[in-house]
């Protein structure tokens, strides 16, 4: 039997398997949907996450790169120097139930460039997406901004391309509802952030519904802000038995409900 929601997120407990979505609509409902967003595309901890995941019958959420390096460009920080997948890793993981969506052609920064160019940098990788990733469909796309750093000039034209986008902001979002369009997220770091995560975990379900978007990138010291496996194991034990919550990526979550609810 499923207990209260404090007891069961502070408990360690057998886990259960339930179906990915429940059939239900979201009006007057108390629910919570709990998005873990993987950016950067780190080959070892992203095929760790997808182990992970799948021991819970879940789908993890990963956003990665269309390339490494574009014209002679190439992104160096301590935090990216770690071995990055490629498309057949990405089709791979998407066979396997995960979501694979776009976090940028190269680490741009956005928010620093003119408008003119930041959408060529953006119509460049969806344009590689459309390429490479099996099934890839722009307008279901949610655009994931490296450094969570967008404008009002790129938010404004960004939703005539994709179905949605990620910034930066506070991590706790409405529930998915129909033209939901910008999704904000934060994180911790560059140290370990399982104590940020747990606390945001925490406050969402002090409230009476809400879907939280935590912003994650590898596992153990990969990364900027990393987590270990066994924490991510451990709290995925925990959510999957707090009633009324779901643990999705973002596009599914867009997918199954903002589009089902009236």
């Amino acid at each position: 039997m499923r207990g209260s929601r404090e007891d069961l997120f502070f408990a360690d407990a057998s886990v259960s398997h339930p179906a990915p979505y429940p059939e239900l609509t979201l009006t007057g409902l108390k629910m919570y949907i709990i998005s873990l967003s993987f950016d950067d595309g780190f080959e070892q901890s992203n095929q760790k996450i997808a182990d992970i995941y799948e021991r819970f019958g879940m789908s993890s959420c990963f956003n990665v790169l269309a390339l490494e390096e574009v014209d002679g460009e190439k992104v160096f920080d301590t935090y990216h120097n770690f071995p990055k997948g490629n498309f057949a890793l990405w089709n791979a993981l998407q066979a396997r139930g995960h979501e694979i969506m776009p976090h940028g052609l190269i680490h741009h920064n956005l928010a620093n460039m003119t408008l003119a160019n930041a959408q060529k940098s953006i119509t460049r990788c969806l344009e590689i997406f459309a390429q490479e990733l099996k099934g890839f469909d722009t307008h279901k796309a949610v655009f994931n901004f490296a450094y969570n750093a967008s404008t009002p000039d790129i938010e404004a034209w960004l939703p005539t391309v994709v179905r949605a986008f990620r910034t930066g902001g506070d991590a706790i979002n409405p529930l998915p509802f129909p033209g939901q369009v910008r999704l904000t997220t934060t994180g911790y770091g560059p140290g370990n952030c399982e104590h940020h995560l747990e606390e945001h975990v925490a406050r969402l379900l002090a409230q009476p519904s809400g879907w939280l978007i935590y912003n994650l990138h590898g596992l153990e010291d990969e990364g900027w802000g990393p987590i270990r496996a066994e924490y991510l194991e451990a709290l995925l034990a925990r959510l999957v038995r707090i009633e009324n919550l779901k643990v999705l990526p973002v596009g599914k979550a867009l997918a199954h409900y903002a589009e089902r609810t009236h």
